[in-house]
């Protein structure tokens, strides 16, 4: 059983395990094992018990591998819209060994970001994306001379940079722009 302090059964004897995967067992003697006196299960030491669960508020993401959620989880960051249901799908159809697990997470953060960044104008301080992106420090901060003749890995992918950084906002802008400007001959 998951997070217990019981000892979990072994699946198989160690002499099919043998017979059937070349070399396992190996670091079974002591004599091999430099660790074996901490690594001894002790029965006249008592375990731990097991803590007291924190209350769930809402249903956490879970992975299918295991039974029931840690004791003790996170909670300051909540899964909400539809970022949060892309968590909560991938969480539910695929094991945390698929790609297709953590892929769906990077995209429910990507999500994420865009709803934080279209809630921010709602606000009476939207982001700001020549400041917060760090657009101006490339021209006061000695942005093309610390690229210039010196070895760095992320050189190549610079050009790119301010594409995939300033690029949506302005596709943003000119979709917001031309939305205004039909609603605007309508009238």
């Amino acid at each position: 059983m998951t997070y217990t302090s019981e000892r979990p059964p072994i699946a198989e004897p160690s002499d099919s395990l043998r017979a059937r995967i070349p070399g396992w067992g190996a670091d079974l003697d002591p004599k091999n094992r430099p660790s074996v006196p901490k690594l001894q299960w002790q029965d006249d030491r008592p375990g731990w018990d097991f803590p007291e669960r924190q209350p769930e508020k809402w249903p956490r993401e879970r992975s299918i591998e295991h039974e029931f959620l840690t004791p003790v989880f996170g909670t300051s960051c909540p899964p909400k819209g539809l970022s949060g249901a892309l968590r909560r799908f991938s969480y539910r159809k695929y094991s945390e060994g698929r790609a297709a697990h953590w892929l769906l997470l990077l995209a429910a953060d990507r999500v994420d970001a865009w709803e934080s960044h279209l809630r921010s104008f709602a606000t009476l301080r939207p982001d700001n994306p020549i400041t917060e992106t760090g657009v101006l420090s490339e021209f006061t901060r000695h942005g093309f001379s610390s690229r210039v003749g010196k070895k760095r890995a992320d050189v190549k992918h610079h050009l790119v940079d301010p594409i995939i950084v300033v690029g949506p906002w302005v596709l943003a802008a000119g979709l917001a722009f031309s939305v205004v400007r039909k609603v605007l001959r309508r009238r």
